[in-house]
């Protein structure tokens, strides 16, 4: 097994409201690195990415400083793939994906998997709130501010056509139709209500198939706020911890993800530190973690005591 690092990414500067620049440190009180060992990874906490206080920028600084930022991440997740380590980026706000998936991508393609509420697929011509943490996956393909688009490198860093994006269920009206005029392929929480979350996985991998690596880039305000409640904007019907745990077991079994994001966790707005404990249990799941191992154990020690 590669070994894992886990690079903190304390970031609020692409939306509003205040709170998930301590996400970082949740996930890792909720037991990240420890949890992994135990699965029998190696893993190395490479401290956290430095980010300039939001209260000391002003306003019309913010953009150069999430640029320089994302410089920053890009290197840092570019040379984790150099040395054949696989990032774990734990965020803080979504347009940290600007720098993580443009350093999984630095030297090779890859697919990714977004799992979130929002499409991301804004630009600061179209967003109503202009929060560039709705805007990521719109820059990733090329669309919007040029110097974000060349964060890293120049042009845009992956291909829609191989982007899925799961778990839709709020988009803005211009950014509908950057959505349908991308090539992303897109699933919805209705899509999941009408075709379950297996058959959307086995559809997402086959789109998927051809390439020998996937980022999954995974947005917790993604699952319904009843199982995650402590998110920067919570958006009601989303997924059950079930469904997100399915996605990721899914995706653990293809044994091709080489990078992940762990965004929007606001501990804020949690409670008692559920939705960092979720991320946690989640990323075990993606990384093989089986919840019927629990049942195999508990099986074979009746079996040794009868």
């Amino acid at each position: 097994m590669k070994p894992l690092q886990i690079i903190g990414i304390p970031m609020d500067l692409g939306q509003k409201r205040r709170g998930v620049n301590m996400g970082p440190n949740a996930v890792r009180y909720a037991g990240i690195s420890k949890q992994l060992r135990r699965l029998d990874y190696d893993v190395k906490d490479m401290g956290d990415v430095s980010i300039l206080v939001r209260d000391n920028i002003p306003k019309h600084d913010l953009n150069s400083e999430i640029i320089n930022t994302c410089e920053r991440i890009y290197s840092k997740v570019s040379k984790a793939i150099d040395d054949y380590t696989i990032p774990i980026c734990i965020g803080g706000d979504h347009s940290i994906a600007i720098g993580t998936v443009g350093g999984t991508t630095h030297h090779k393609n890859a697919g990714v998997i977004w799992i979130d509420a929002h499409g991301d697929f804004n630009t600061h011509a179209t967003s109503p709130s202009g929060n560039v943490h709705g805007m990521p996956m719109a820059i990733l393909t090329g669309h919007g501010n040029s110097e974000m688009i060349n964060i890293g490198r120049t042009g845009a860093k992956i291909d829609a056509s191989n982007v899925v994006l799961i778990g839709i269920r709020d988009l803005d009206a211009q950014e509908k139709r950057m959505v349908v005029n991308s090539g992303a392929h897109v699933y919805t929480m209705r899509d999941i209500d009408e075709k379950g979350i297996s058959q959307i996985m086995s559809l997402t991998l086959k789109h998927l198939g051809h390439l020998d690596r996937i980022h999954v880039s995974l947005d917790l305000d993604a699952i319904d706020p009843t199982h995650a409640p402590g998110v920067g904007t919570p958006v009601p019907g989303g997924l059950t911890s079930r469904e997100a745990h399915y996605i990721v077991e899914t995706i653990a079994k293809t044994e091709k993800c080489c990078s992940m994001d762990i965004v929007e966790v606001n501990p804020i707005m949690d409670h008692m530190n559920q939705t960092a404990k979720l991320a946690v249990e989640l990323t075990l799941s993606l990384f093989g973690k089986e919840i019927c191992e629990h049942t195999e154990r508990t099986e074979l020690k009746v079996a040794r005591l009868a």
